[in-house]
């Protein structure tokens, strides 16, 4: 009896260390899967040199050196649409694709809300990993400009609304578009009597306005900070929630002088729908690592982009908020689909 007895209850001990083990195992397995296992694919949707283009080469190039990616990544160039064409394609065909990411910022949620050129799809035909830069609207005008604060040029477009000319380095509904009638539109004047003129990039909006072809752009923060530093131009207020710091720490935000008007140029990293868990988990790891290394932040200040890390959730969270921002602004400018 003793003996039978010794027997059953080493069966007992085996049997827990054999579960104990196999859930140690299995939890391992969750921790650590074998992803990535082939080369990665960074997509820009544009062109070469371009903020999305700068921003995948910046993100790949310190993720090789600082191995946290071991795997071999590439940037390939898509452009077409402001992003449009791209996200037809990824949308449909790479839904499943671990190993394709791409970069993208405000127009993935503008091109699939605006009427003209309407994306069918937009963030939510991806799986949002992580935000990594900030930037802000601008409102510009010539340092010799007659005007002298924002709440005095929307009072003459107010007044005059034809003779001021706004100008901004994108189409009719798109993102300069947006940051020129932001105010405007908080200010409660009808967004559709302001008179846009789109160029084709931030570098001709700027030109013309120093050319007099315009009286005010709208563009990015960044972009602007050389032109303020020559006294070139002169910024009236930043769509911040906050004053920014460098050439333009003298610079109101909108919501300072009164007008309750924000809004973030972002740029972020994006994969497949139906990502794998082993996969949004090593990514939202590996984005949060690299947010915090060194070399990141010195990227960054390389190239005067400003931090703005923001995990896979609290970045969803960010985008459903913006996005109704922009359905409003483009309700106001019968520009929704």
């Amino acid at each position: 009896m003793k003996k039978w007895m010794s027997f059953i209850v080493m069966g007992v001990a085996m049997f827990v260390l054999s579960a104990c083990g196999s859930s140690n195992v299995t939890k391992e397995s969750n921790q650590h899967s074998n992803y990535p296992t082939k080369p990665i694919v960074f997509v820009a949707p544009s062109g070469a040199g371009g903020g999305w283009d700068l921003t995948a080469r910046a993100v790949t190039k310190v993720l090789n050196e600082t191995k946290l990616v071991k795997q071999t990544m590439t940037v390939e160039n898509k452009p077409g649409g402001g992003g449009a064409v791209f996200m037809a394609e990824y949308a449909t065909q790479d839904k499943n694709n671990d190993y394709k990411l791409f970069v993208s910022s405000p127009p993935i949620i503008i091109n699939n809300l605006k009427a003209e050129g309407n994306s069918p799809f937009g963030y939510k035909d991806t799986t949002p990993l992580a935000q990594l830069t900030k930037d802000f609207g601008a409102i510009v005008v010539k340092a010799d400009s007659k005007f002298q604060s924002l709440p005095q040029l929307i009072d003459e477009i107010k007044k005059k609304p034809k003779s001021v000319t706004i100008a901004g380095g994108s189409a009719p509904g798109s993102m300069d578009h947006l940051i020129a009638i932001l105010p405007i539109y908080k200010s409660g004047i009808d967004p559709k009597i302001v008179k846009y003129v789109s160029y084709d990039g931030g570098g001709e909006a700027m030109a013309a306005l120093l050319g007099g072809n315009a009286d005010v752009i709208a563009t990015d923060a960044s972009s602007v900070e050389e032109y303020v530093k020559a006294r070139k131009v002169r910024v009236l207020a930043v769509s911040a929630p906050e004053r920014l710091g460098g050439n333009l720490k003298d610079v109101p935000t909108m919501k300072e002088l009164g007008i309750d008007a924000e809004f973030t140029i972002w740029r972020g990293v994006f994969g497949a729908k139906q990502m794998s868990d082993d996969a949004k988990r090593f990514w939202e790891d590996t984005f949060k690592k690299l947010s915090e290394h060194e070399k990141w932040k010195e990227e960054l200040t390389t190239q005067g982009w400003q931090p703005e890390y923001k995990g896979s959730d609290e970045f969803v969270q960010f985008l459903q908020e913006q996005e109704k921002l922009i359905r409003d602004m483009l309700k106001s400018l019968g520009m929704y689909k």
